[in-house]
């Protein structure tokens, strides 16, 4: 084995391990909701998460890979090196934010890494300005997306629930969180591990390895391991603010939070859009919270987590092209 090889087999582990963190910093946004209300314990609601997570597969294609891969970065300028670096400078967004509790996006952290190496290499005429369009474009609208369908669904099951019994309304709403916990991690996992596809097979493209940029199988597998993996690592820090700190959660709120999510991911993930999970359920939250009354979020600590979201390309990105300037030059 040469030396090149086995650097493309060190990246590709790298990348896994992105997924991995991914998984256990995404994990708090699949599994929050349904702890802090008491549906599943702790331990059920991760392995819940990380089933869903994995099977994922079976159902997305792979629309947000070629995005990642092939749309965002001019892939004729991409070397091991700068997908190397790039996952150093996602990883290590990713720890940062989990170590101090922070919901940031592991998306943005990829795709900020990613970029900051790339641009470090070859110049910023390694971007390609149309592919981040959409993207950029759903910082914005993600979490307003989550925030507009988590009010209204709250708005029409509380009309639902109207003049039936608290334990009438506990008792169903518990059992069709299970589903709406479900359809959420079944996004997250199509959605996020698709990432991960996408760089590793632009790694095997830079490197000589397949001749056209096609998902092979066994990345696919691969990437929905890991996450899945991650996941039932779990993200105790994260979960605490996901689930408690914003607003108060009952199960119903809980359905109606992930059920806007879901469908917000799933719209994103056929349009190839690489989402942040995490945008879309604290904008949900916020949604579900302001619903019941206005005064019930807790908007600083919304603001906060906005302020990190707005930090994560550009954090990553700096890590990425630092790290990417120091192998250079060592």
């Amino acid at each position: 084995m040469t030396l090149e090889f086995l650097f493309i087999v060190l990246i590709i582990a790298t990348a896994l391990a992105f997924d991995c963190t991914n998984g256990m910093h995404d994990a708090a946004n699949s599994i929050s909701t349904i702890v802090s209300t008491r549906v599943l314990s702790p331990k059920q609601a991760v392995i819940w998460a990380a089933f869903f997570n994995f099977v994922a597969f079976m159902i997305f294609g792979t629309a947000v890979a070629h995005t990642i891969g092939s749309g965002m970065i001019d892939i004729k300028t991409v070397t091991p090196m700068v997908i190397f670096c790039g996952l150093i400078g996602a990883i290590g967004w990713n720890m940062f934010t989990w170590y101090i509790g922070l919901p940031t996006s592991s998306s943005h952290a990829l795709i900020g890494g990613y970029a900051g190496a790339a641009v470090a290499h070859a110049g910023f005429s390694a971007v390609i300005p149309g592919g981040w369009t959409k993207t950029l474009l759903f910082i914005v609208l993600a979490p307003l997306i989550g925030l507009v369908l988590g009010y209204i669904l709250k708005v029409i099951s509380s009309w639902a629930a109207y003049r039936r019994t608290p334990g009438s309304v506990g008792k169903w709403s518990r059992i069709l969180q299970l589903f709406s916990a479900a359809a959420y991690s079944l996004g997250h996992g199509g959605n996020d591990a698709q990432k991960t596809m996408g760089i590793i097979t632009g790694l095997l493209f830079a490197g000589g390895y397949i001749a056209t940029f096609e998902i092979p199988l066994w990345v696919v597998l691969s990437a929905h391991t890991a996450i899945a993996l991650g996941t039932l690592s779990g993200g105790w820090r994260i979960v605490r603010t996901m689930g408690s700190k914003i607003t108060k959660l009952k199960p119903l709120d809980g359905f109606c939070a992930e059920s806007a999510s879901a469908v917000s991911i799933f719209t994103a993930t056929h349009l190839g859009v690489p989402v942040s999970t995490t945008h879309v359920i604290t904008g949900a939250i916020s949604g579900v919270g302001a619903a019941n009354r206005l005064t019930a979020v807790r908007w600083n600590v919304t603001l906060n987590i906005v302020w990190a979201w707005l930090f994560t390309i550009p954090g990553a990105a700096l890590i990425g092209a630092m790290f990417f300037l120091f192998l250079a030059n060592s």
